[in-house]
């Protein structure tokens, strides 16, 4: 692919984003220098920050330069604090995260779980739980299920009480669940083709004991299975699948999971590698030619209570980077080289807070700043 069309939109946010995003934007720069690329970075409003700015939590020319741009690189959106200020609809999860995966179609979402031997007392679970290391890949269904499923309501009921002078009032919401055979086969095949490049193993998550959907996605993920002899396919109930993260996460290399399935157990998984700080993902939309437009961001969130204090820990947003390097552009090399410079500053001993060991001699604590420093400069 030409650099010269590589145009992403920076979309940092509320909280901590614009503080991780510079980092990223860093080592973006020294992929540049060392790569001889070219990247158009165009930086915009989103969230909290959209509002100030525009009225709204996406402002028209930001979702513009989103249409405009061959990727849109994202940090964090919502303030608890303000959120309960607005209407559910216009607050910022709503009215621009959820609003972007539709507008571009971004129904597959990966993220990459891994967890260094060298960061081993950063998991939750014992040692022997962990093996040689931890490596999950969620593939998540990203545009269906019960976050967009019609009708979706909170409605007032009117009940009549035989004998009582007044009815009895209450609200009721409603959300519905909602699969369709393509959409299970598009996010299915995404979910086969990874594991041909990982360990050859797919473990399909749903609730087919129970839900219509269910047995649906199980269906239609087993006759999918057939088109990629090459993979091993297993089923596994949600609930079942929940402990088995606990008790042996290294028997999973890609779980496919719906919507739901997949926002919970992508950040149960996450919980394994010590910080949501050091997870990124991807959401990515159709493929045109050689290029498949995406949506990266860190899975995290805007954590207020350190923003603006050099706590944040930025490696999440800069794997992003890694991740729409290889997804979006096809540049892999580019790719390896971001996230072996992260591996080489956490072989360092470089450490921010919420992956600091104070019983590792070896370990140094340091900020947002440093740490983006170090890994540009091991690129």
């Amino acid at each position: 692919m030409s650099s010269a069309c590589l145009k992403i939109a920076a979309l940092a946010g509320d909280g901590i984003g614009p503080e991780v995003m510079r980092e990223a934007l860093r080592v973006l720069r020294a992929i540049e220098r060392r790569f001889g690329l070219q990247f158009q970075v165009t930086e915009a409003p989103v969230g909290w920050a959209g509002i100030d700015a525009a009225g709204k939590a996406l402002p028209d020319a930001t979702l513009q330069l989103c249409r405009e741009s061959d990727a849109i690189l994202f940090g964090s959106v919502g303030l608890p604090d303000r959120d309960p200020t607005i209407p559910k609809e216009e607050r910022p999860e709503r009215a621009a995260l959820l609003r972007i995966r539709k507008e571009f179609g971004l129904f597959a979402n990966l993220r990459p779980v891994r967890l260094p031997k060298i960061l081993a007392y950063a998991c939750p679970l014992r040692p022997e739980r962990q093996g040689e290391g931890l490596d999950v890949l969620v593939v998540r269904e990203l545009t269906g299920g019960l976050y967009f499923g019609q009708p979706k309501k909170t409605e007032e009921v009117i009940e009549a009480r035989e004998g009582a002078a007044q009815p009895r009032r209450f609200h009721r919401a409603i959300d519905t669940m909602v699969y369709t055979t393509p959409e299970i086969e598009r996010i299915a095949r995404v979910a086969f083709q990874a594991a041909r490049l990982r360990r050859k193993k797919v473990t399909s998550i749903d609730k087919a004991n129970v839900l219509e959907n269910g047995i649906l996605w199980r269906e239609v993920v087993t006759r999918m299975g057939q088109e990629f002899p090459d993979v091993t396919l297993e089923h596994m109930f949600v609930d079942n699948a929940a402990m088995q993260l606990m008790l042996k996460p290294t028997q999973f290399d890609v779980m496919l999971c719906e919507n739901l399935f997949g926002d919970i157990l992508s950040d149960e998984a996450a919980a394994l590698a010590g910080s949501l700080g050091m997870l990124p993902s991807a959401s990515l939309g159709s493929t045109t030619g050689a290029q498949t437009f995406g949506f990266y961001e860190p899975a995290g969130g805007t954590a207020p209570d350190i923003a603006g204090k050099d706590l944040a820990n930025p490696i999440a947003q800069i794997l992003s980077v890694a991740l729409m390097l290889r997804y979006s552009f096809q540049l892999e090399e580019a790719a390896v080289a971001i996230e072996t410079a992260v591996s080489h500053a956490i072989g360092q001993g470089l450490r921010t807070g919420d992956i600091f060991n104070p019983a590792d001699p070896t370990a140094l604590k340091v900020g947002t700043q440093a740490m983006g420093e170090a890994i540009a400069g091991a690129i």
